[in-house]
């Protein structure tokens, strides 16, 4: 049989944090977790524009009245990257894409045209959207397919006090201006023929009204009937 004795080594006294320290602790990290929910919610939230109740609570019919709502609008589908029938063009859209966009220019006619710019990037399949959305050539501007980081201030540049801008360009494009307009990545998502609408704050800065998607724009109605 082993025989021995056992030593027992006590282990060290753990001080306990003093109240007022612990509760300054506490305080630190409740002040940083309500300043990044602070942070979070100060982002642009995207607004879905989908009906004339929303499109009014944005205060896009309002804005559109005055002349002072920038339209940013995605070509419709492109051929290079759908098995749908192409219109002619391989660099262009497709036969469905092409209807979409019949549609969104619709739903600009019931809000209104008159005195509006119209602009459309030189690529095929953006002025191919332009053309279906108008029923006619829209001029093309080089600018409108460099999608970097001055798109969104050469977008504001080229809009003209009273007079609403459309301009038919491209995903990344868009993309760039919500960047700039700091919003979120998860916000920052639009499909073939979706808008972005732009209006003028009451400081007269520029701010994100909202989205619609290509099949939205048909439940429009002319803001005077809404």
């Amino acid at each position: 049989m082993l025989q021995g004795t056992l030593t027992t080594t006590p282990y060290p006294t753990r001080r306990l944090p003093r109240p007022k320290t612990l509760f300054k602790a506490l305080a630190a990290i409740l002040l940083a977790a309500a300043t990044t929910t602070l942070w979070y919610s100060a982002r642009p939230q995207v607004a879905d524009l989908g009906s004339p109740r929303q499109m009014t609570r944005s205060g896009a019919y309002a804005d559109w009245a005055k002349g002072s709502v920038i339209v940013l609008v995605r070509h419709a589908e492109r051929c290079d990257r759908s098995h749908a029938t192409c219109l002619d063009d391989p660099t262009g859209i497709t036969v469905d894409g092409s209807l979409a966009a019949i549609g969104v220019g619709q739903g600009l006619e019931q809000l209104g045209l008159q005195g509006s710019d119209i602009l459309a990037s030189p690529e095929v399949r953006t002025r191919q959207t332009a053309s279906f959305m108008f029923g006619k050539t829209v001029p093309s501007q080089a600018w409108l397919a460099r999608c970097d980081a001055t798109f969104a201030s050469t977008a504001l540049a080229h809009k003209r006090a009273g007079h609403n801008l459309v301009l038919v360009t491209h995903s990344g494009c868009i993309d760039q201006l919500e960047r700039q307009f700091g919003v979120a990545g998860n916000e920052r998502s639009i499909g073939y023929a979706s808008a972005l609408l732009l209006g003028e704050g009451s400081d007269g800065k520029a701010h994100i009204l909202g989205r619609l998607n290509a099949s939205q724009w048909h439940k429009l109605s002319n803001p005077k009937e809404a």
